[in-house]
């Protein structure tokens, strides 16, 4: 931890625009001008763009996450959490993974927390939902939809098969449109290495409280996206949300019931539910209320920008319109963001955040996707595969780092010649469990156990022995 007395920049969260915001800043900044401190829970940054790819093995999970220490070598990185500022003394609680929590000053602040799933009070969503906000949810969902092929091979139970042959996915935006096109792809891939398994006996089931999918896109790419999902065998459940699912028994609210070993969680997003610790005044929905130079309201040295953030769009026609949370904002936004926090640190006036909207591509499966490409006033619709490459085009460029972009490139040149793996380790979630089961001590009570069975086994003749008997006594 820095001990001098420069000023220090504090950028809480290390996502997409704390990231980008701190790199920024590290760039325009002069040699021992400032201390720049992120704090984050973890170490490194996830590209969730590519999550559903890296859900379905086109791209391996260690490519779509950026090290920040790697990254920003002239950073201070703690692995932590933020839990309260105290802006009066402009001091920062940070609480660290091990160890006692501890105050950090700070001159100037960057909020960039981003955002956590948007749940609501279902029964049984804790206890058995999967989420897509992580790469270690995507990697999750990747081993556990395989591990549920291995079990339908291997059962005779049909209960116990058709349960897990069922997968259900809640929200229809990108996350979910885009995770259930990935996850159905590589199913059908696997089901050509299970004798027992066929893709007509899995069931796919996607459901949405809004009348359509892909809202992003616009209505007419979204049916499309949506009719192209029905011809797949993906069952479409819109205008109807999820009622229950308490051990795996999903309840809609139109009626339908379904045992399913797989639900997963991608209805929407929300702010990190920690701001509300930090005495920042917040939107109505819990954003923190930011004006076009991405100042906190009533601050002169804190900013927050992305997910976490409501940023007034000043491109749109619309009146007090902000600007949509998707990568396309966060990364230009995290830029203007780190000029102002210079701009502020040297006593220079700040700058507004303007930025049209360029459109917006979705990846459905191998060689399928949607994209609108705006170009002015003029929208350019693709669908199918020349839009699945414009959405890996442009992602590939998106990705940070130079070495990110190699490595994803790689995967997908490697795709093109070779098999896509269908093989599960869900043991990675549990890597200790069969050493332990070796290692760990006998009970007094599991070795008497034992050798009861033992002597009952004993005392019981075999077969074997039983014919022998019967024939002497013949």
């Amino acid at each position: 931890m820095s001990t001098t007395e420069r000023p220090r920049i504090l950028v809480v969260g290390g996502g997409y625009v704390g990231l980008y915001a701190a790199r920024r800043i590290l760039k325009k900044m002069r040699y021992g001008e400032a201390t720049v401190t992120v704090v984050d829970p973890r170490s490194y940054m996830t590209y969730q763009p590519f999550l559903p790819e890296t859900a379905a093995g086109s791209i391996s999970p260690r490519h779509v996450v950026v090290p920040l220490r790697r990254v920003l070598p002239k950073a201070e990185v703690l692995t932590g959490r933020v839990t309260t500022i105290d802006q009066d003394r402009k001091v920062a609680s940070v609480a660290p993974l091990v160890g006692d929590p501890y105050e950090l000053p700070f001159d100037y602040l960057v909020i960039a927390m981003g955002a956590v799933s948007r749940t609501f009070p279902v029964p049984g969503l804790a206890e058995n939902g999967i989420g897509m906000k992580g790469v270690e949810e995507a990697i999750g969902l990747r081993n556990h939809v395989l591990e549920q092929l291995d079990k339908a091979d291997s059962t005779h139970d049909e209960e116990a098969r058709r349960k897990a042959l069922t997968f259900v996915f809640i929200g229809g935006g990108f996350a979910g449109a885009e995770t259930i096109g990935e996850v159905e792809d590589m199913a059908r891939d696997a089901a050509k290495y299970y004798p027992n398994v066929k893709r007509e006996d899995m069931r796919f089931i996607l459901v949405d409280a809004a009348p359509g999918i892909l809202p992003e896109v616009g209505p007419k790419l979204g049916e499309w996206g949506l009719e192209h999902l029905k011809k797949r065998g993906i069952e479409v459940y819109l205008q109807t949300s999820m009622d229950s699912c308490v051990d795996g028994h999903v309840v809609l609210k139109n009626g339908l019931e379904v045992d399913s070993s797989t639900i997963v969680w991608t209805a929407g997003v929300k702010p990190n539910p920690a701001l509300a610790r930090f005495g920042l005044p917040l939107g109505p929905k819990g954003h923190v209320d930011v004006d076009a130079t991405m100042q906190v309201k009533g601050t002169d040295y804190i900013w927050a920008a992305g997910d976490n953030a409501q940023v007034p769009d000043l491109a749109s026609d619309k009146e007090n319109a902000f600007c949509p949370p998707n990568a396309q904002h966060a990364l230009r936004q995290a830029k203007a963001l780190g000029d102002n926090v210079i701009s502020g640190l040297r006593g220079f006036p700040q700058g507004k955040y303007k930025h049209a909207n360029k459109g917006a591509v979705a990846g459905l499966g191998l060689h399928k996707g949607v994209a609108m490409i705006v170009f002015g006033k003029t929208k350019i619709k693709l669908k199918g595969r020349l839009a699945w490459y414009m959405h890996r085009g442009y992602h590939g460029m998106a990705v940070p780092t130079f070495n990110r972009k190699i490595r994803v490139l790689a995967d997908w040149a490697l795709g093109m010649f070779l098999k896509r793996e269908v093989v599960s380790l869900g043991a990675m979630e549990h890597p200790r469990g069969e050493f332990y089961e070796a290692a760990a001590p006998v009970t007094a009570a599991a070795a008497a156990k034992k050798a009861e069975a033992e002597a009952e086994a004993a005392a019981v003749p075999s077969q074997d022995v039983k014919d022998k008997d019967t024939a002497k006594a013949s």
